[in-house]
C-alpha cells in the first residue's frame, strides 16, 4: 500500500543517515570532499592487537552535545558512541588539569565550522604505570576525532598515553594550548595524525615522552603524521624518541624552528613534505641517542640547514598502501584541505 511503502522509505532514509554519522562523514558548505576520507588510513588503518582498522563509534548511537555536562558523559560512557559537538564546550580544569578521559570505541566530531572546545583538553589512555610494559587488555582504544577546534587548554590538547591503540585525530585545528597540542607516549601504537592544522602553538607533537622510557616505547609508537599545516608552530612537528615507523608525509612546514626530530634510535621516514622558512627541517642529531631517518621527495625552501639523514628504516609500505601527492603541491593541496569545516 502506498502508506506502508512511504513508511519503509522514511524508515531506511533514517538508517542511511545513521550509518553515515557513524562513519563519521559530514558534509559541509563549501567543504574541500577531496581531502576528506571517510576511513582512517595510515597506521590507524591497520589490522592488529585484536582491532580491524579504526571505526571510533560506528554501530553504537549518535548523540549531541551542546553542554559540558553532556559531552564529558557521552565520553566516559563504555558503549560505543558518535559524540557531536555543537557549538563552544568549556572544559574545567577541576581536579584533572584540565584533562577529560575518553573511553573506547567513541566517534567525537564537530557540527559544522564552529565545533570548539576550549579551557581544557582530551586524555586518551589508562592511568601511567611504569611498570607495564606490554598492552594491557584494556588499554583504551578505537577512537576517532575530527572537525574540532581545541584551544586554550591548561595541559595538552589532546593527550594519548599507555599503550593506547588505532587513534584516528583529523581535520581538527589545534592552538594555544599550555603543553602539547598532540602528545603520543608510553607504548602507544597504530595511529594516525591527518589534515589537521597547528598555529599558535609552542611545543606541538610529542612522540614519545622520555629517553628513558625504551621498556614502554621501543617496537611501538608506530604514527603516520600526514597533510598537516605547521602553520608557524614553533617545535616538536613531531620529536620523535624509539618509535618505528614513524611516517612524515605530505605535510605544510611554514615558519618553524624545527620540523622534525628523531632521536633514541627512533626510525622515521620523511616524504614529500614542503618546508618553507624552517631553520631545521629534519634532525637525527638532537638530544639523547641518535635517531635515524630516510628523507625523500622533500621540498625546502628559504630554510637555513638540510635535512639530516642517518641509516634505515622499516618503509611504511610495510604496514599500508599510500599515494603521496607531489611535494610541489602540497602549499596548495594542504592549507586549502587542513583543520575543520572541510569534511
Amino acid at each position: 500500500m502506498p502508506t506502508s511503502s512511504g513508511n519503509r522509505r522514511a524508515l531506511l532514509k533514517v538508517v542511511v543517515a545513521a550509518a553515515a554519522l557513524a562513519t563519521t562523514t559530514v558534509v559541509l558548505p563549501g567543504a574541500a570532499p577531496a581531502s576528506a576520507a571517510t576511513t582512517a588510513d595510515g597506521f590507524a588503518s591497520v589490522n592488529a592487537l585484536g582491532q580491524n582498522g579504526t571505526t571510533g563509534g560506528a554501530g553504537g548511537a549518535v548523540v549531541t552535545a551542546t553542554t559540558t555536562a553532556r559531552f564529558l558523559d557521552y565520553i566516559s560512557r563504555p558503549e560505543p558512541l558518535v559524540v557531536q559537538v555543537k557549538g563552544t564546550i568549556t572544559l574545567p580544569t577541576g581536579t584533572s588539569d584540565g584533562m577529560h578521559a575518553v573511553a573506547s570505541d567513541k566517534t567525537i566530531i564537530g557540527l559544522g565550522t564552529d565545533a570548539k572546545l576550549v579551557g581544557g583538553g582530551l586524555n586518551i589512555g589508562l592511568p601511567v604505570d611504569d611498570d607495564v610494559t606490554s598492552p594491557p587488555a584494556d588499554a583504551v582504544h578505537n577512537i576517532i576525532i575530527r572537525n574540532l577546534a581545541i584551544t586554550g587548554a591548561t595541559d595538552d590538547l589532546i593527550n594519548v598515553q599507555m599503550f593506547s591503540h588505532h587513534i584516528w585525530i583529523d581535520h581538527n585545528d589545534f592552538s594555544h594550548g599550555d603543553d602539547g597540542a598532540v602528545d603520543i607516549k608510553r607504548g602507544s601504537d597504530f595511529i594516525t595524525v591527518s589534515w589537521n592544522r597547528f598555529h599558535d602553538h609552542d611545543k606541538t607533537l610529542l612522540l614519545g615522552h622520555d629517553d628513558d622510557n625504551g621498556a614502554q616505547d621501543i617496537g611501538r609508537l608506530r604514527v603516520t603524521y600526514h597533510h598537516n599545516h605547521f602553520d608557524g608552530s614553533d617545535q616538536r612537528n613531531p620529536r620523535v624518541r624509539f618509535g618505528e615507523s614513524v611516517h612524515v608525509y605530505n605535510n605544510y612546514y611554514r615558519d618553524n624552528s624545527y620540523g622534525v626530530a628523531s632521536a633514541m634510535n627512533a626510525g622515521v621516514v620523511l616524504e614529500g613534505n614542503y618546508f618553507f622558512s624552517v631553520n631545521n627541517p629534519g634532525r637525527v642529531d638532537f638530544s639523547g641517542d641518535l635517531g635515524r631517518m630516510v628523507a625523500r621527495d622533500n621540498i625546502l625552501v628559504e630554510c637555513n640547514h638540510a635535512i639530516e639523514v642517518r641509516g634505515s628504516v622499516v618503509e611504511p609500505r610495510t604496514y599500508y598502501g599510500y599515494t603521496p601527492d607531489r611535494a610541489a603541491d602540497v602549499p596548495t593541496i594542504v592549507p586549502a584541505g587542513a583543520g575543520t569545516g572541510r569534511i
